[in-house]
């Protein structure tokens, strides 16, 4: 296929030259050469890559398309679906990686040759890689001849980066690209299942899961033996196969179907088994597996297919394994599953049920659950005892839940530390408010209703009212402190304000000429930005715009940190607090990392917001929808910049409206024209009046804290009326 036939969207173009979607519909009004579209709809038209690339290079916006972009845009463009696209990307990249003697020969020949002998060695590497009956089909000489140059461009990134990154990056983007076509189980809540199972397993395990979706769970596991999972969906189960069989050595086995309905591993015994089963399912199979061998505890009543689930993942355990499940709260509670939750604690089956913070998977709105289960193995006695675990209360501070916003080590930590010493011992000492290991009499009553918190006591009261006291305190302190920094009374300014608008300077010229920097938040997690732009001007805010400077473009290189780096998100930057993500583990592209005096901007949802970057907050990295401006303190003040850019008519004539959000264009955002030391007046000003702010949030959150401790004291009785 020509690079040519790749077609990229307007979003496409705006991640290529590192602008918003809205510069690239200014382009296309105010340049008549701009590429026409060649496919698309009216409403969303896509353009031909490498007419792209031509006008960006000439207008100077573009040095030179990364690689990783430019094989993304072949998978997104690519004629048969981005899906194909990635199963023929993976497939080469297998070969890559287990083969790597055998792809310099194949890529030297011609396009045509390669066509038709490429099917013979992927054919040979994934039946050595997965058996004979496997999930991932290979492509015939016509189905590759459309994908030559994206194979190529994947070898080549594999070159640069390894073929696991390479597959990562681009199924990454595929995912982040497609939100709601899949239900997908977010690093965190994975790591911790696969702790949780490792906790019974010793040496390298045999894990299952019946409902794989994208394998990340299978993918958490460390060090396994062999990985087995199956998915209803076969474009997931190629996906997962491929994902899983470059991430790692063990022996991979994927299948397609429907565990429940056509279970492809009937006759497997896994030290472990990890699912993520879909929720609320009417047609799961009632009617035509009611007398199936698996329903040990109790055949699942219509509404309860998660109890089905369940059943399943012990039915493939060994004696003595290890299940954890993704549940949603209902199915601790509801009475139509109560007689299967009664069998599974009388039998000792079900170990635990921790209650997770709202927005640890979807639907991130609710607190889900985890049920930790152990196959009984004969000759051992039942556990008399279930361990239940409350983390909803580490969610407690944040609003609105999501990924971004918990912190997954607490709750990793906290989970942990009571499951490990009561598998070991059965039981586990009391953390009120967080863990108790409830006997199962107390349990088997005429609800069988096994949610946390309704059986565990009250958090500790810490002190009460004495507590209470140092928080009044601490606000009548705070309410001090801002008093004092209130802004004095205002005066008229001499200046004409309207003469100073007309000699104010944009964002996006003082850019151009290198007083500053842009950089955005990529798609998902992370984001970068490659070319840098020219050398910083040394003049002031009000220096002409001149020159071409540089253009951000998409994000830098694909490795990712080694170790987990902290994350500014969005929430943080609204809510003046510190940086509250994680980059994820090996993360495929590298983030831009912070530095003390940058400033950050929200770019949706509307509202005046920039926060300047402190110490503190200096080395985490930029989240996604935020615009980081890095002025060049030689020509731009900070606080000034950060100042300017929260006036209320700035934002309002730099916004852009759709039907549901609000979009600002931080290059329109304009700036008065002033000498360095007149813009670090004002920026004392605008720094004294962040402070006064912060102060005013820190009072609130005290007096929150304070109405909300008198009412639980005086309903506990800790705190006298």
């Amino acid at each position: 296929m020509p690079d040519s036939a790749t077609e990229v969207t307007a979003a496409g173009i705006a991640r290529l030259a590192g602008v918003g979607r809205a510069a690239v519909s200014n382009w296309r009004r105010r340049h008549p050469d701009f590429p026409r579209p060649v496919g698309g709809t009216e409403t969303s038209p896509s353009f031909a890559l490498a007419d792209v690339e031509r006008w960006l290079r000439a207008q100077g916006k573009l040095a030179e398309v990364p690689l990783r972009e430019r094989v993304w845009q072949q998978v997104a463009g690519h004629p048969a679906g981005a899906v194909t696209a990635l199963v023929h990307a993976g497939a080469v990249l297998l070969l890559v990686r287990g083969r790597s003697a055998v792809w310099p020969a194949l890529a030297a020949v011609p396009d045509e040759r390669l066509a038709e002998t490429l099917p013979v060695a992927l054919e040979e590497t994934l039946t050595e890689r997965f058996g004979p009956e496997r999930a991932v089909r290979t492509p015939t000489a016509a189905e590759l001849a459309l994908s030559l140059p994206l194979v190529r461009g994947a070898a080549d990134l594999a070159a640069e980066t390894g073929a696991r990154q390479a597959f990562e990056f681009l199924l990454g983007r595929h995912l982040d690209a497609n939100p709601r076509q899949y239900t997908l189980t977010p690093p965190g809540p994975a790591a911790l299942m696969a702790a949780l199972a490792a906790a019974g397993t010793e040496g390298s395990p045999t894990v299952l899961d019946p409902a794989s979706g994208t394998g990340t769970l299978l993918r958490a596991v460390e060090r396994p033996a062999a990985l087995h999972g199956q998915d209803a969906d076969p474009d997931l189960a190629a996906l997962t196969a491929l994902r899983l069989a470059l991430a790692c050595d063990a022996d991979i086995r994927v299948r397609t179907g429907d565990s429940l309905r056509a279970d492809a591993f009937p006759h497997l015994t896994a030290d472990a088994v990890l699912c993520h089963p879909p929720f609320n399912e009417r047609n799961w199979g009632h009617d035509e597996l009611a007398y199936d061998p698996r329903w040990e505890y109790g055949f699942p009543a219509r509404t309860e297919s998660e109890l089905a689930w369940v059943q399943h993942a012990l039915a493939r355990l060994r004696p003595g394994g290890t299940a954890v499940l993704l549940m949603p709260p209902a199915a601790a509670s509801r009475r139509s599953g109560r007689r299967i939750r009664a069998d599974l604690l009388r039998r000792g089956a079900l170990r635990a049920v921790v209650a997770l913070p709202a927005g640890a998977a979807p639907p991130y709105g609710i607190p889900l659950h985890l049920w930790v289960l152990r196959k009984p193995a004969a000759g051992v006695s039942a556990s008399q005892e279930l361990l239940l675990v409350d983390t909803t209360s580490l969610a407690a501070d944040q609003t609105g839940g999501g990924r971004d916003k918990l912190d997954w080590q607490a709750v990793h930590t906290a989970v942990l530390d009571a499951w490990l010493p009561f598998a070991a011992d059965g039981t586990v000492a009391q953390t009120p408010g967080a863990s108790r290991s409830v006997p199962v009499i107390e349990l088997l009553d005429d609800d069988v209703d096994l949610a946390p918190a309704r059986h565990l006591p009250p958090p500790a009261a810490g002190g009460g009212a004495a507590d209470l006291a140092q928080v009044r305190d601490h606000l009548a302190e705070t309410l001090g402190r801002t008093v004092a920094l209130a802004p004095p009374p205002t005066s008229p300014a001499s200046a004409d304000p309207a003469a100073a608008r007309l000699t104010g300077v944009t964002v996006g010229e003082l850019a151009r000429t290198g007083a500053l920097e842009l950089r955005a938040g990529g798609a998902g997690t992370i984001g970068g930005a490659t070319a840098a732009p020219g050398p910083a001007s040394r003049g002031t805010a009000g220096t002409d715009a001149s020159g071409t400077g540089g253009r951000d473009a998409g994000g830098t290189g694909a490795d990712g940190p080694a170790r987990p780096v902290r994350m500014l998100t969005e929430h943080d930057v609204l809510a003046a607090q510190p940086p509250s993500g994680t980059l994820p583990e090996g993360p495929p592209e590298e983030p831009v990392l912070l530095r003390a005096g940058d400033v950050v901007v929200p770019v949706l949802g509307g509202g005046s917001v920039a926060r300047v970057v402190d110490a503190a907050t200096a080395g985490a990295a930029l989240g996604r929808n935020l615009q980081l401006l890095r002025p060049d303190p030689a020509a731009l003040d900070p606080w000034f910049l950060a100042g300017f850019l929260r006036g209320t008519a700035n934002n309002r004539q730099a916004s852009s409206y759709a039907s549901t959000a609000t979009r600002l264009d931080v290059r329109r955002l304009q700036l008065p024209r002033l000498p360095l030391t007149e813009q670090q007046r004002y920026g004392e000003r605008f720094r004294r009046l962040a402070e006064f702010e912060d102060a005013l949030r820190l009072a609130g959150r005290l007096g929150e804290q304070l109405v909300q401790g008198l009412y639980d004291g005086l309903a506990d009785g800790t705190v006298a009326p």
